[in-house]
């Protein structure tokens, strides 16, 4: 009988060793879980990463930015994460001819029911031989499958300096913008427009819509470059693009937009705001805010801007520069309000859907 009794002491404490071991488990498992949904995150999305861009399809975002060397994809099914995240490597540039040098500033878009990549290269340290190129990819995740060279995108009649692609659908026509100069000997950047005949192919001639005329264009030199559409909830149609060189921390953000029923190859259509949208905050720390992109959240019920920035004055063009995100709103005039860019001590509630 005692030996019975001691037997069922053995067990029963075995039992309850395991059900604590389980529910302290269990707890910790749950601490794990509620702090991977924390509902804040804090910027710089990654430590670098110039002229970051990011695209939604299907709940998954592709991030990419400016690295130099090569065309990578970060996949992830929430922006904030984007960190933790491997890139993968989708192009490499030959070793030599006209895209092989300086790669700058990749755009992903899908069009037509295929993936294309648009990028800035050149072929040589010169700078002058800085021209738009694009890839075509036609299987479902653009982190797959195989990427086809598509050509320079190019004006025939004005063939020169040529940076910041980038594509906007709008009234059922595609457009193509970007940065470019004058002439060969120009040096001043300004911001072009062309309808498309495909993605791959301009329709017209290449039409300027801005160029620096305001002080807050020209600081360290006369800059309109990284342009970027953005339309409002009514249809109003904006370009916002990067003002005065990256080497100062006053680059910065202005914003065309076109009038009501205007025609987006007329340059008398584009009105632009007297005042950069998104400036420097010293009280923030953050100099030099520019190169944007857009996105919504995942359930279309936030608007964001991706840009980048330096944590420091005097950093420049650098590595330094790091992806930020936040969110954005509409004015009752129907202008976007981006507000004042958001310190990296801040804690910013995550986009809609992904908490």
């Amino acid at each position: 009988m005692q030996q019975n009794f001691r037997k069922l002491s053995i067990i029963w404490i075995t039992q309850m060793v395991v059900l604590l071991s389980t529910s302290v488990n269990d707890a910790s498992a749950q601490s794990n879980e509620n702090a991977n949904k924390d509902s804040t995150f804090q910027n710089p999305l990654l430590p670098g990463g110039a002229d970051p861009w990011v695209i939604e399809k299907n709940g998954v975002y592709y991030y990419m930015s400016t690295n130099g060397g090569n065309i990578s994809i970060w996949k992830t099914s929430a922006i904030t994460e984007v960190g933790h995240v491997k890139p993968v490597v989708v192009w490499q540039p030959p070793s030599s001819g006209v895209h092989s040098r300086n790669i700058w500033a990749p755009e992903l878009h899908y069009l037509q029911g295929k993936w294309y990549l648009y990028y800035s290269a050149g072929s040589s340290p010169n700078l002058a031989t800085q021209r738009v190129f694009v890839l075509e990819n036609n299987a479902a995740d653009p982190t797959k499958g195989t990427w086809v060279d598509k050509g320079e995108i190019r004006d025939v009649s004005a063939n020169h300096f040529s940076i910041d692609g980038s594509v906007f659908q709008y009234k059922h026509k595609t457009y193509f913008i970007w940065s470019g100069t004058a002439s060969d000997t120009d040096n001043i950047q300004r911001i072009y427009i062309a309808e498309m005949k495909n993605p791959w192919t301009l329709k017209t001639h290449r039409i300027q819509i801005s160029m620096p005329q305001y002080e807050w264009e020209k600081i360290g030199g006369q800059v309109n470059e990284g342009p970027e559409a953005l339309i409002n909830p009514t249809g109003d149609l904006f370009i916002t693009f990067s003002v005065s060189q990256c080497s100062t921390d006053d680059y910065g953000l202005g914003i065309l937009r076109l009038k009501p029923g205007g025609n987006p190859l007329n340059p008398a259509d584009w009105i632009k705001h007297p005042q950069p949208v998104f400036s420097k905050s010293i009280p923030h720390k953050v100099f030099g805010p520019g190169h944007n992109g857009f996105f919504q959240s995942k359930d279309g019920k936030e608007n964001w801007i991706i840009y980048h920035a330096n944590a420091e004055s005097g950093q420049g063009c650098g590595g330094a520069r790091s992806p930020r995100i936040q969110k954005f709103t509409w004015n009752k005039d129907g202008f976007p309000n981006f507000g004042e860019p958001v310190s990296t001590l801040q804690k910013i509630k995550k986009p809609s859907g992904e908490y």
